[in-house]
């Protein structure tokens, strides 16, 4: 099992560079993600993972209200990069639908506290999969990833690398997974 962590590690330290290029407008140039349908349908894994009080948790209690879940790492610099648009996002559409995010940091609180602190962070939340699960069994190897699943826990769309969540790609792409029946 460590051997498969520090294998997924690697390969989603491959796909963070620790100093991206900023375009003009302050986005790391891969702010469009590789959008993935190829899963759409799918239901939501019931895998556990750390809720923000530090007890179980799954992507299936919140099953009800379209959710998007976000992997990230405080170490990945595309992941950090894409944080204050989600924390906007996150306080903006709660009536929409649920945002989460996911660190997948080996560390968990230990370094996620500290980095919500430092950026003022209150909408987000603190969830963590150190073990690297949830990675696993959404079949990615990219961090961030962004994931949409409609109300019935079936998922939308997924995101692999960054995307400026402010932009009108991705205003589109989260009003069509809303209207969606």
């Amino acid at each position: 099992m460590r051997l498969l962590i520090a294998c997924l590690l690697a390969l989603a330290l491959a796909a963070c560079d620790s100093k991206p290029q900023q375009s003009p407008q302050g986005v790391p140039p891969e702010s469009i993600g590789r959008i993935d349908i190829s899963q759409r349908g799918k239901e939501m894994p019931a895998i556990p993972f750390a809720g923000p009080d530090g007890g179980p948790a799954t992507l299936t209690q919140f099953r009800g209200k379209p959710l998007m879940v976000n992997l990230w790492a405080t170490w990945c610099a595309p992941c950090v990069a894409e944080m204050p648009a989600l924390e906007d996002m996150a306080a903006r559409e709660s009536d929409r639908y649920r945002l989460i995010t996911i660190s997948q940091d080996l560390e968990g609180p230990k370094v996620i506290a500290p980095f919500f602190a430092k950026h003022g962070f209150k909408a987000l939340t603190r969830h963590s999969d150190q073990q690297n699960v949830l990675m696993a069994a959404l079949g990615t190897e990219t961090l961030p990833t962004t994931i949409f699943y409609n109300a019935a826990g079936r998922e939308m769309w997924r995101v692999y690398g960054a995307m400026d969540w402010h932009g009108a790609p991705a205003r589109k792409l989260i009003g069509d997974a809303l209207a969606a029946k």
